[in-house]
């Protein structure tokens, strides 16, 4: 047994389970091995990806290990103290008593997390809700449903109070197959894809030798996740190097529409960790391009609608954001 810390507060736990151990499940041995985290949470960080088993990673806290099995857990840093709020500017499409949807600029983290303890959205809305927020979905993520990467930007719908979170997070729990939820994001992708529309169906995992970055994997190795795109435009039209894609999701995992994307060969530009294998097709830009290609500094992606039903009045609300000016100049540079 053997723990190993790392820069960003990462805590990296080495067991293999003894000789002459009889099968277990998973959750049920690092609870032996690790006294002192609970079997719950062991649960939430076995489904999380964090736990590799023979090098690899489980998500299933029953799956069964025996004797000799190699178990690591990769534990993420505590939990900050309850964020403060924090004035700041914020672009809200639309607020009533139960919730408020916001337009996120690019750069703006969600919610506090290692790094990032301040300066966060739900800072600036704890600042602009109140006391309403206390409580609602967890300490760290107060009235938050659903989440947009740092520097993805566009639309997003937080709860002021513990119905209309259950109500929304039902909602985007089902992603839109059987219910009223609508999402779409605006990315723009190098190359052309070969069907004008399709699906991209591949299971979801951090990656085993870097934590911050999601692969994918066989699907009884990650979580389940669905991409559906279709094409909108050639860029420049005639000899294409680039694409505008409308992409929705059928499931919401971390990085799912980059990852997914960068599956099928068509990363997102801007896109430093899963389109770098692209950076020399930059050079074939005019410099027009690629000066609005390197202004943009972020993965060019946009959360453009958002629709659901309301969790009090059961109305349909659907709200459409326009590209930011960054990803609106990077597009029609890209036209040009």
């Amino acid at each position: 047994m053997s723990d190993q810390e790392y820069e960003d507060g990462t805590t990296q736990r080495e067991w293999t389970v003894p000789e002459g151990s009889p099968p277990e499940r998973l959750d049920k041995l690092l609870a032996a091995a690790w006294s002192d985290l609970s079997r719950s949470r062991l649960q939430a960080l076995i489904r999380d990806g964090r736990v590799l088993l023979d090098g690899a990673a489980v998500m299933d806290p029953g799956r069964k290990a025996g004797a000799g099995a190699r178990l690591v857990l990769h534990e993420p840093p505590p939990a900050p103290a309850e964020p403060q709020g924090e004035a700041m500017a914020l672009a809200v499409v639309y607020e009533d008593e139960d919730l408020i949807v916001i337009d996120k600029p690019a750069g703006l983290v969600v919610h506090p997390a290692a790094g990032h303890a301040s300066g966060t959205l739900v800072n600036a809305l704890i600042a602009h809700c109140g006391e309403s927020l206390s409580g609602i979905g967890g300490v760290r993520r107060p009235g938050i449903v659903h989440r947009l990467d740092k520097d993805t930007s566009g639309l997003l719908v937080v709860a002021k109070n513990d119905r209309a979170h259950q109500g929304l997070a039902e909602q985007f729990a089902d992603h839109g197959r059987t219910g009223p939820l609508e999402r779409a994001y605006a990315a723009l992708v190098w190359g052309v894809p070969e069907r004008r529309h399709g699906t991209v169906e591949a299971a979801l995992a951090r990656g085993v030798h870097n934590r911050e970055k999601i692969v994918v994997v066989p699907h009884d190795k990650g979580r389940y996740a669905i991409t559906h795109y279709a094409l909108e435009e050639e860029l420049p039209h005639g000899q294409p190097m680039a694409s505008l894609v409308r992409c929705e999701l059928e499931t919401g995992r971390t990085h799912q529409i980059r990852v997914h994307m960068a599956h099928i060969g068509h990363p997102l530009l801007g896109d430093s960790v899963y389109g770098s294998g692209f950076k020399t097709k930059a050079n074939r830009l005019s410099p027009l391009q690629q000066d609005a290609l390197s202004r943009l500094g972020r993965q060019a992606l946009h959360a453009a609608v958002l629709g659901f039903q309301h969790p009090r009045s059961g109305d349909f609300l659907l709200f459409e954001s326009p590209l930011p000016a960054d990803l609106q100049g990077l597009l029609d540079a890209l036209r040009s």
